[in-house]
């Protein structure tokens, strides 16, 4: 067996007012616990520094550059490093990045258990608009501060498995995880700040909101026979809700952790990458049974084009 000690260190709300320094002393905290678990890896959300600003309109530059970091590890974030290093432990997060010629992108990264940085991945798939939308119950401007990722989907070697990372919208895209997939991928971690209530459906509510973020990390899971470590940052933040809804699913689709609040809070489970074989061999062994001549479609074209009437 090839198990993995397997953390999901979700994070209630991140206040506007609140610090990086305030935020990392609560992962440290959460670090703490996985490590007394015996965790050797552990996953936190997407944009885990910060509050999730992107429901704010902001036309200044400088504004939005506050929640960008322009190094990692950096003088805020060093300390969190210091503590995974020390516990040998590695760890995935997501984070604003602000790359030396000046680009925005929604990030996450893959360490070691040395504090290295052994992954980076931008966020792809972003939703949301880039203008000032009135009617919408509230903003949701990843369109406006970020650029779609450009590294693709990458894996990488770690912990003796292979690990892919997607963030928040990517897990309701199946291509993503079937890139992943086509890869080997092993365990995939994935960040995510979901809101509550749909901002153009208010009767989209939080348990609507729920069932389609488990249903794509279930099937995401089963279809690539690989592990899905999902991570929320939930809770009320400046009077906008987050679900919670972290978990681990297994390589059949099956939830085996979950948590139960919308707070700082810690499952874990024990994770054996052997358990992707069966799938991987028989009825999601990709080199027998795929039929890529039939695929054409996927990267030829973007909107739906239905019949001629």
């Amino acid at each position: 067996m090839r198990e993995i000690v397997t953390a999901a260190l979700q994070l209630g709300p991140i206040q506007k007012s609140d610090s990086r320094e305030n935020v990392v002393a609560r992962m440290i905290k959460l670090l703490e616990q996985a490590k007394a678990a015996d965790a050797t890896f552990v996953v936190f959300p997407e944009l885990a520094l910060t509050t999730f600003f992107p429901r704010w309109f902001m036309e200044e530059q400088s504004d939005v550059d506050q929640w960008f970091e322009s190094s990692m590890p950096g003088p805020a974030t060093e300390p969190l490093f210091a503590c995974a290093r020390d516990m040998r432990m590695a760890m995935s997060f997501g984070y604003a990045e602000l790359t030396p010629d000046g680009q925005h992108f929604n990030t996450s990264i893959l360490t070691d258990t040395s504090g290295a940085i052994v992954g980076k991945y931008r966020k792809v798939h972003l939703p949301g608009h880039s203008e000032y939308d009135c009617e919408r119950a509230f903003q949701h401007l990843e369109k406006r501060y970020f650029l779609p990722g450009d590294l693709g989907f990458p894996v990488w070697r770690n912990l003796n498995a292979n690990m892919g990372m997607l963030i928040c919208n990517d897990r309701r895209w199946p291509e993503a995880y079937r890139v992943l997939g086509l890869q080997g991928v092993e365990m995939v971690t994935l960040g995510f700040n979901t809101p509550s209530v749909n901002s153009q459906m208010s009767n989209e509510g939080p348990q609507d909101r729920l069932f389609h973020h488990r249903l794509s990390c279930q099937s995401g899971a089963y279809q690539n026979a690989t592990w899905v470590v999902a991570v929320a940052k939930a809770g009320v933040e400046d009077g906008h809700p987050l679900i919670g809804g972290s978990l681990i699913v297994d390589p059949n689709g099956k939830i085996v952790a979950e948590t139960a609040t919308e707070d700082d809070e810690m499952i874990v489970h024990v994770c054996d990458m052997d358990a992707c074989t069966f799938g991987k061999t028989t009825i999601f062994d990709f080199k027998r049974h795929r039929r890529i001549e039939h695929y054409g479609r996927i990267t030829e074209q973007t909107g739906a084009e239905p019949p001629a009437v």
